[in-house]
């Protein structure tokens, strides 16, 4: 039922090719790359070596939806190739043009942008040739509940004008990022999910300082996250998406395919470090035997096994739906992927931490920077705390349609 289309499969088995032949050959380079350049936000030229070689074979902005920018698959079909990208996770979503935050902030700019917007930016972006980052997270509020966002924008004559600070603003501090999303208040009189604006902030307007990156886990990721100060930034009032208090509203069309797509491509990830802790447990010897052959070893194998294939089902489920009855329908199950992915890809790479010793925490595999991203994707896009609420009210309801509005 949760297979890919005809069209669909053809697409995987051409990326399961390009990833053999080029991304995962290319991996030691990229990163031989990064250590010579000395720069942590180093763009790496193996990058658009293999973004080249995607374009070429039509592996391009697969994430798309509509044909005239992409090859207009379904959410099904895309799910399955967001899953192969995450097994190389630093290169092959960039490889593709799918990666995060560009995939989401070109769907914003499709659905949202004004023709001027789409010219300057959209086509930009899906040309691969700029980068783009989105703020909307801030340090001194709970950003978990996007209306307690605080930054000002403020109409004045043909203008806004926009104060505050975000941080955590991913791929601000990537070499090719040229272009920002801001999410703040135009009206902070308004109806609770009415106060937000969303506007198209280029990266170099005046005001607009990128303060710092903010390592996860200690590490700092080329793209950056970065902290963003707004001091008195003018943007034209032609900055605006959609309409003033549409913030909230486009949000939520954003986050919903970028759930799929995250949580997808957690599972790659998961069959990555499963692959990795088979490969180690068969070539360590302890005790005269291979480790593999130790049950406890056998049951994590198992166990990871078994995890990631209902993690698979039950987001492959939530594509399905968003294809068949929209996002709202959907919206459950794609809170529950949200939880779910993660910690089942978190599960199976501490347990091949734990098989690669040692060196499952060093740098000289991937498993502990795999490890940070997946922990961080806990609280990206909404924290499990919040998707669990959001799951809890609906099954509440299911029982009691009046839950929630009685006095």
């Amino acid at each position: 039922m949760f297979e890919p289309s005809e069209r669909g499969q053809e697409y995987r088995e051409k990326l399961l090719s390009f990833m053999d032949e080029y991304v995962y050959p290319a991996e030691s380079v990229y990163h031989e790359q990064m250590v010579t350049s000395g720069d942590v936000n180093h763009h790496p030229q193996v990058l658009e070596d293999l973004k080249a070689e995607a374009r070429d074979r039509g592996l391009w902005n697969l994430f798309h939806p509509h044909k005239e920018w992409g090859p207009g698959l379904s959410n099904l079909d895309y799910a399955h190739l967001a899953e192969v990208m995450g097994r190389s996770i630093e290169l092959a979503p960039e490889a593709t043009n799918c990666n995060a935050p560009d995939t989401g902030n070109m769907e914003v700019l499709t659905l949202f942008g004004t023709d001027e917007h789409k010219e300057k930016w959209l086509k930009p972006l899906l040309d691969g040739k700029i980068a783009s980052a989105f703020a909307m997270t801030e340090p001194a509020v709970a950003s978990s509940d996007a209306t307690n966002i605080e930054t000002q924008m403020v109409a004045d004559g043909d203008e806004y004008v926009i104060n505050g600070r975000k941080w955590w603003t991913s791929n601000a501090l990537h070499k090719n990022c040229k272009v920002l999303i801001v999410m703040g208040k135009t009206d902070p009189s308004a109806e609770k999910h009415r106060q937000q604006s969303m506007m198209v902030v280029p990266l170099d307007t005046p005001g607009v300082k990128v303060v710092r990156g903010l390592p996860v886990f200690g590490y700092q990721d080329r793209e950056g996250h970065a902290e963003v100060i707004f001091e008195d930034v003018r943007v034209p009032k032609s900055a605006l998406l959609a309409g003033e208090g549409d913030g909230f509203m486009i949000s939520q069309a954003r986050l919903g395919p970028g759930r799929i797509h995250h949580c997808m491509r957690a599972i790659g990830v998961a069959e990555r470090a499963l692959d990795l802790m088979i490969d180690r447990a068969q070539s360590r010897v302890t005790f005269g035997q291979p480790i593999a052959n130790r049950s406890n070893i056998q049951d994590w194998i198992a166990e990871s096994r078994m995890e990631i294939e209902m993690a698979r089902l039950l987001t492959l489920k939530a594509a399905y739906l968003m294809d068949t009855v929209g996002n709202k329908g959907a919206r459950t199950e794609i809170s529950a992927i949200k939880v779910v992915a993660p910690n089942v890809a978190l599960k199976v790479i501490d347990r091949a931490i734990q098989v690669h010793g040692g060196g499952g925490v060093s740098d000289d595999f991937p498993l502990a920077k795999m490890y940070a991203h997946m922990r961080t994707l806990r609280l990206a896009d909404g924290p499990d705390e919040v998707h669990k609420m959001t799951i809890a009210r609906q099954e509440l309801r299911r029982r009691d349609a009046n839950w929630g509005k009685k006095s």
